[in-house]
């Protein structure tokens, strides 16, 4: 709506938006009453063209001023940087804004991002669900108009239940107040969900608990009810004996109620539901959705029961009855390949015992045959650490196999233990490599095998986890993991990794762009194909602090200066530094200073104090800019030409070393 606005060139203070499961509205406060008309300037024919020698209209003018509508004395002189011009001026007439809303609310309709929309009545129109009224006031004026084929008016309704009456809406400004005080809606979004956020806690204060307050379940409940009411329901405590996350799913995931904790953090047998209804008969709900829960745990009891009789490790071998994708085998075949990969990659772990790491891969997806996890598919991995720990499996090991699915989301945290690391970035770059070898790549919109998301969480647990893993060496390892009839030759193989990296790196790019580094600064460093994330990282965060720095700009310009040289030269083939060649004091100069900061800068860069790197480089700038200043580099002589370009060459790669400075932006 606001950009309606905006291009109608309406002015306004605010747009508010408020939802209900009923209602969408929008608030618009400070709006100007009409739209102001421009000024139109029209460029007719040039002065020494508009009269002639007696100071008449020309048939140019005549012709100019019949096209705008008035009399060639109606017509101005207009002054350019390219002469005198005949002109005429006019104003466009004011509008109404209340005639300019239809169209702009129209508009703002059709640009919500509606995945489907659906027909109802013998009507053409489209939207999310059939529309029964529309409301569309400015002021205390009705816009009188149609919208999804709908008469507007200013007449809205409550509650479904407590007052399905219509409401005839005073003004614009009364809408809120209105709706709540009689018809029993409150339509502010955030309104209502700090009042369900209250209501639960202080429910829960009634018997000395604490809500386990989950937020997505607390905006899913809130987008389900106009007049929230909290219910306390209990259940029977020897459903207790149940693992802790078992209750949780039940409680949240099935009935969406909103379980309760003792002061130690453990589950009490009570829970809290939010309805949409101020009942006389509270009791009789209370006792409907306790009667349901019930229902629920009494399967989950069964459930658990029946996993209690199976270890893990004997589920190993069904997991070759299960699909992971037709194209690429089952899930024991994963869970190989993560044992493989995982295995492989312990080298970079020397603090890691590869026998627990080879046992975290081989049970990695044996919790997905559970009863539980069939039932309660999001605590896959949870239970997985549960039934390990159950079956004696190494604390370590038990972890993992929760840890291998983080993170899961933006935002989630990641793996904290070695072996959760390394699991947790095998999982997902198996399932990276075999989706791209079968041609199942992420486009547009439409990622369904959530290979975005892996690839994200791969980079975040090595940056975050500060681990000096190799990347595209990991891909290598992983795709050799597959049936060559999947992967193919040796060039292929290649061009894959390469593929899958290149993904990588795009993803890795909007994950620092939605923290705020410019892609200048992420090209910057990108430029040198870094295989290694974290260090990657390193030094991306030293170009950030690097460029706060008032002498950044000296070695960006010179950085600049020669690579745009060289790039002019074919300078694919490396060729030694010849002293004997160097004739003028200035690019002997410049050689004696850079011999001096390639050993300084060394084991700044083996240390990784890239920061201190980049200061030290700046101590060059005043020996290249007098190179560039008395030396001419493209000169007749071959020899010295060649010999001055391999210097600048020289001098490039010690930068490149951090960063390609040339392609850092300038800020003048």
């Amino acid at each position: 709506m606001s950009a309606g606005l905006k291009e109608a060139e309406l002015k306004f203070l605010q747009v508010t938006h408020y939802a209900t499961p009923r209602r969408l509205s929008v608030l618009i406060t400070g709006l100007s009453t009409i739209k102001e008309g421009k000024y139109i300037l029209k460029k007719g024919p040039a002065k020494h063209l508009a009269y002639d020698k007696e100071g008449q209209p020309t048939p140019q003018t005549l012709g100019f001023a019949k096209s705008c509508g008035v009399e060639p004395s109606a017509l101005e002189i207009m002054q350019t940087a390219n002469g005198s011009w005949l002109a005429y001026r006019s104003k466009q007439k004011n509008q109404a804004t209340i005639e300019l809303l239809p169209k702009i609310a129209e508009q703002a309709l059709a640009n919500l991002p509606i995945r489907k929309k659906m027909r109802w009545g013998n009507k053409n129109t489209t939207f999310v669900r059939p529309v029964h009224w529309v409301v569309a006031i400015f002021g205390q004026e009705i816009v009188d108009c149609q919208i999804l084929n709908i008469v507007t008016s200013n007449k809205t309704f409550g509650h479904r239940f407590h007052h399905p009456q219509p409401i005839t809406l005073r003004s614009a400004n009364s809408y809120l107040k209105q709706l709540e005080k009689t018809g029993k809606v409150i339509a502010d979004y955030n309104k209502r969900k700090t009042l369900i956020r209250n209501k639960i806690q202080q429910t829960a204060n009634k018997i000395n608990g604490v809500v386990l307050l989950d937020e997505q379940l607390l905006d899913e409940v809130n987008s389900l009810v106009e007049w929230p009411i909290a219910i306390l329901g209990k259940f029977e405590p020897h459903y207790l004996t149940l693992p802790k996350k078992v209750l949780i799913a039940a409680m949240q995931d099935h009935q969406k109620y909103f379980p309760v904790l003792d002061k130690n953090n453990n589950l009490l047998p009570y829970f809290i539901s939010i309805i949409n209804i101020d009942s006389k008969s509270e009791q009789v709900i209370r006792e409907g959705n306790q009667r349901v829960l019930t229902a629920r745990l009494h399967d989950a009891n069964f459930f658990y029961q029946q996993d209690n009789k199976i270890s893990l490790a004997k589920l190993r071998n069904k997991l070759k009855k299960v699909i992971f994708h037709e194209k690429l085998g089952n899930l024991y075949d994963k869970s190989e390949r993560i044992t493989a990969l995982a295995t492989s990659m312990v080298i970079n772990f020397p603090k890691t015992d590869e026998k627990l790491v080879r046992r975290a891969g081989e049970l990695s997806k044996c919790d997905l045959l559970t009863y539980i996890v069939g039932e309660f598919p999001t605590l896959q991995g949870s239970i997985g650490n549960y039934y390990a720990i159950r079956d004696g499996e190494c604390t370590e090991v038990a972890i993992a196999l929760e840890e291998q699915y983080l993170p899961r989301f933006a935002g989630d945290a990641i793996a904290k233990s070695e072996i959760g690391k390394i699991i947790s970035i095998v999982e997902k770059m198996d399932s990276l490599v075999g989706m791209f070898a079968i041609g199942e790549i992420p486009t547009g919109n439409k990622d369904p095998f959530a290979l975005r998301r892996s690839a994200i969480g791969i980079l975040r647990t090595i940056i975050e986890g500060e681990l000096s893993l190799n990347v595209a060496t990991c891909l290598k390892n992983a795709v050799t993991n597959y049936d060559k009839k999947i992967i193919g030759n040796k060039k292929q193989q290649d061009t894959l990794v390469a593929q899958i990296f290149n993904f990588m790196m795009g993803r890795l790019r909007n994950y620092y762009t939605e923290q705020g580094i410019e892609v200048d600064h992420f090209s910057a460093v990108l430029a040198q194909q870094p295989e290694k994330p974290y260090n990657l990282h390193q030094r991306l965060q030293a170009v950030v602090k690097f460029l706060q720095l008032p002498q950044a700009k000296i070695l960006i310009v010179a950085s600049k200066r020669i690579t745009n040289i060289l790039k002019s030269e074919d300078r694919s083939a490396h060729t030694e530094l010849k002293k004997d060649r160097l004739i003028e004091p200035s690019e002997q100069q410049l050689a004696q200073a850079l011999a001096t900061m390639q050993l300084k800068i060394k084991p700044l860069l083996d240390s990784h104090e890239y920061v201190q790197a980049l200061n030290e480089l700046i101590s060059l700038t005043n020996d290249i800019n007098r190179f560039f200043d008395e030396v001419k580099i493209m000169c007749d002589d071959q020899s010295l030409r060649q010999n001055r370009l391999t210097l600048l060459q020289e001098i490039n790669r010690l930068f490149l070393n951090i960063a390609d400075l040339s392609k850092l932006q300038v800020v003048t």
